[in-house]
């Protein structure tokens, strides 16, 4: 063999001077690998850590994240500190000892029409409030509080079963105001009545504000009241010989009907939130 006939061979080989030459991929020329790594299989029932610790409102997802990395988070009994980390809704989190609930609370405030109920359905197929807000959240969501059917104003629905409980009877009182339509004139005798306290079932009944509604007949009256007693505006009036023919709340803590018309909803700001938790 000639020796051109040798370096052919070798350059054919890929040996060059005795040593062998490497071939670059940098040009895309590397072979093809393929991926037998197990796809990983998505758990409908599994949710990421960070989510579930910010859904339970303990803080932002961001935050999440920081405190999961220091080792405040642990599941099922160990600290995690892996990102990305996923649990399933049946797993027990903590945050600093903390049982957490992974459901995102939801607020939802909706400005009620007439005749839709806010008690549970019946088998007649009453109109339920809870329809006009289906739209709103996929968790269950339920009024704070009840209003008679015949009723109107501001309802606030949530899943926040602590704030709730908070709501229904506060040691301070939640402030609520509403615009009474009364069956008949309201003297003003009763008027300061009112004002000055009037016993309903061995208690005394405390307004913060009662008045007559500006251009409109005597038996329209503004009352603002702190008092989370069941249907006490009603009591207070059947006390004195009245019966509301229509009732509209019109504030309902730090909340008005404003931008809000009669049977559509929204959700509550976040510092409407932090108000609210405020409350004790």
């Amino acid at each position: 063999m000639s020796r051109g006939e040798s370096n052919k061979g070798d350059k054919a080989s890929g040996r060059q001077g005795g040593t062998f030459r490497k071939k670059s991929y940098a040009r895309g020329n590397a072979p093809i690998k393929k991926n037998t790594a197990p796809k990983q299989v998505s758990d409908p029932n599994s949710i990421r850590l960070n989510k579930y610790v910010a859904n339970s409102g303990v803080c932002s997802r961001r935050d999440a994240d920081i405190y999961i990395s220091a080792g405040n988070v642990t599941v099922n009994g160990k600290p995690v500190t892996e990102m990305g980390y996923k649990v399933k809704l049946s797993d027990e989190v903590r945050f600093d000892g903390q049982l957490l609930n992974p459901v995102k609370k939801e607020y939802v405030l909706l400005n009620k029409p007439k005749d839709f109920s806010t008690t549970i359905r019946d088998e007649k197929g009453k109109r339920h409030v809870s329809g006009l807000i289906s739209s709103a959240s996929k968790s269950k969501l339920l009024p704070v509080d009840k209003m008679d059917k015949e009723d109107t104003g501001l309802l606030l629905f949530t899943n926040d079963g602590d704030l709730t409980k908070r709501l229904k009877s506060p040691i301070n009182g939640l402030r609520k105001i509403y615009h009474v339509v009364l069956d008949k004139d309201l003297r003003n005798a009763d008027l300061v009545k009112i004002q000055e306290g009037v016993v309903v079932d061995e208690k005394v009944v405390k307004v913060q504000d009662i008045s007559f509604i500006d251009d409109a007949p005597k038996r329209e009256v503004g009352i603002e009241i702190y008092s989370s007693r069941n249907k006490i505006v009603n009591r207070l009036f059947e006390q004195l010989g009245y019966t509301i023919a229509r009732m509209d709340r019109v504030v309902y803590g730090g909340l008005t009907k404003k931008d809000l018309p009669r049977g559509h909803w929204r959700y509550l700001t976040e510092q409407e939130v932090i108000n609210f938790k405020m409350i004790k």
